[in-house]
């Protein structure tokens, strides 16, 4: 698999719901039931927060 180009990553940051906060991106997982599935990161792009999801452990 390649790896994405920069505009292509650029283009997936405005595809994604953005957050203030990382504790605001937090909290919506939360409330979808899915926290234990998604972690917060700031997007280079956007300086805005996104969820993503976290890969199961084997």
């Amino acid at each position: 698999m390649k790896e994405p180009t920069p505009k292509e990553r650029e283009l997936r940051c405005f595809r994604k719901r953005r957050y203030r906060s990382q504790g605001d991106a937090l909290d919506a997982a939360m409330v979808a039931g899915v926290e234990r599935e998604r972690k917060a990161y700031q997007c280079p792009y956007c300086r805005l927060w996104h969820l993503t999801t976290v890969e199961p452990r084997p």
